[in-house]
């Protein structure tokens, strides 16, 4: 006897839990859009030295390539742009095969001139984000990720101590105003301080949000939920590339992908608080009114009067008596089966968010243009998350976590001998890697939902997912070293997901095995 049987008796999974997954997965539309944004709003438009103001050609438009030639060095020794001192008129003669080589250079010394061919406005046709600077456009993604982190450790832990649903309702309200407040941005370091707070709020999203509905769900439906409401997330990588293709202008986009919202704030008032959650913090008559009202909308009104203190009380004794103890983040290393998964589960958090945000952030770089890569991108995780679940299903959780990092590790090595001119191919190969991250972050969220017990769950889950915070924070900087070996970022990444690989097979499976509730059981299972 346990709580799945209590949920069993209010109506399983209902029209209750059907409302309550849909309404709590509807912001994932938007959560890719924050995790993506730098994609489009930092994107790096075509751009050159700007001509000196006393230049009789100054008029000349951007297109006049040819033009500019003669006196802008468009070559560049490590994304560092040059000018020729003075301009070189003999590259205007046709078939010319005059010999620059040797000729004076500078700087950009009046800053650059950018092409609004693809975007109207970014964070870096703003603050002139390039050459000396580039570094700053992936800074804006750390800093980001970094706010992402800092939320998985804060919000984890508040929301086993305050509750799922008042964190998440406050995470709401954070991202509305400070991801509207991001556009206002007067400046370069504005602009990262609200990215950062931006990132807490969206880690107290994706984390309260996968715990309240998993708290709610029977066993049974546990993996078909799971997976289908990372569509979602997928479906929202589209999403923003339509958005981004529409607006151009990085000021609208960060509106409107953060003014919904306020809409999640608004109808997030009639979550019900787990009922897990306070029957273990010694809530006990509100845990009670909550599970009547899932029987009223689950249409099991004559449980209404069976359902009393007394037979919930008998069905958790053994949790009851458990949580009269108070826990913290060290209890997940407390005891021998918590050391095992903790450090199982750190490594595959780490390696598949280092893999997928090192695929995801760069799309620039596969010679396509940005929006349909985007939407390639998302769409390759229809096919993948299908296969994930029918994996998931079936194989179990162990098997379908190793495999998804097994595949992506060979696909990221193997288009390490893809020659560059075979862009087409090259394409193809990082998409499918993707894919697999995509499908193997479906199952860490599941899996880590259902090895962690209820009273420790949300500490567990924000522990073990900042490493996927520092991990996705690791991934723009490991991008630099393409500079210097081309190969590098892929042998990181893929090397990254070979380890973590290993450690998933150490993992227990939890297929069709009731979420465990306290410490104890979990020693007892695994």
């Amino acid at each position: 006897m346990g709580f799945s049987d209590l949920l069993e008796e209010v109506g399983g999974f209902g029209r209750y839990q059907w409302l309550h997954v849909t309404l709590i997965s509807l912001p994932g539309l938007l959560m890719a859009s924050q995790n993506l944004l730098n994609n489009f709003v930092s994107g790096v438009p075509g751009h050159h030295c700007s001509l000196p103001a006393n230049h009789s050609i100054h008029h000349l438009p951007y297109q006049s390539e040819l033009q500019v030639n003669c006196w802008l060095g468009l070559h560049h020794f490590l994304f560092h742009l040059f000018r020729y001192v003075e301009p070189q008129w003999q590259l205007l003669a046709a078939n010319s095969s005059a010999n620059v080589t040797y000729v004076q250079t500078e700087g950009c010394l009046n800053g650059w001139t950018f092409d609004r061919s693809e975007f109207l406005a970014t964070t870096v046709s703003e603050w002139d984000l390039v050459c000396s600077r580039r570094s700053l456009k992936q800074m804006i993604q750390t800093i980001y990720m970094g706010g992402v982190l800092t939320g998985a450790i804060l919000y984890g832990g508040l929301s086993d101590r305050f509750g799922r649903r008042s964190v998440l309702i406050w995470s709401y309200l954070q991202l509305g105003v400070l991801g509207c407040s991001s556009a206002l941005s007067p400046s370069y370091s504005a602009y990262c301080v609200f990215r950062f707070l931006s990132g807490m709020a969206v880690s107290g999203v994706i984390l309260n949000g996968v715990s309240l509905k998993v708290e709610w769900i029977p066993t049974k439906a546990r993996t078909i939920v799971g997976t289908l409401s990372s569509f979602f997330f997928t479906l929202g990588q589209m999403i923003l590339a339509g958005l981004a293709y529409w607006l151009r202008d990085w000021r609208k986009l960060q509106v409107v992908v953060c003014v919904p919202q306020f809409l999640f704030f608004a109808y997030s008032w009639w979550y019900s608080e787990s009922a897990r959650w306070l029957i273990l913090n010694r809530r006990s008559e509100e845990a009670l009114k909550s599970l009547h009202r899932v029987a009223r909308i689950n249409r099991k009104p004559e449980m209404i009067d069976k359902l009393t203190l007394e037979v919930m009380h008998s069905h958790m004794t053994k949790e009851i008596e458990s949580s009269r103890s108070s826990f913290t983040a060290f209890d997940l290393l407390r005891t021998r089966g918590m050391r095992r998964i903790s450090t199982c589960l750190i490594a595959v958090w780490f390696s598949t968010s280092f893999a997928y945000y090192g695929l995801a952030m760069d799309l620039q770089k596969f010679g396509v243009s940005i929006y349909l890569m985007q939407i390639i991108f998302g769409a390759v995780d229809f096919p993948a998350k299908l296969l994930a679940l029918g994996m998931l299903s079936y194989l179990g959780r162990r098997v379908t976590q190793a495999t998804c990092l097994f595949l992506s590790a060979v696909i990221i090595f193997g288009n390490i001998f893809v020659p560059t001119e075979m862009q087409s191919v090259r394409t193809t190969l990082a998409c499918l890697g993707k894919g697999f991250t995509s499908a193997s972050f479906t199952t860490v969220y599941l899996f880590t939902g259902e090895l962690y017990p209820t009273i420790i769950r949300q500490t567990g889950m924000g522990f073990v997912s900042t490493m996927a915070r520092v991990g996705s924070m690791a991934a723009p900087a490991v991008l630099i070293l393409d500079e210097v070996f081309p190969a590098l970022p892929s042998l990181v990444y893929g090397g990254a997901a070979v380890l973590a690989g290993c450690f998933a097979c150490f993992l227990p499976e939890t297929l069709n095995v009731a979420l465990p509730d306290t410490i104890e059981e979990v020693e007892e299972k695994w």
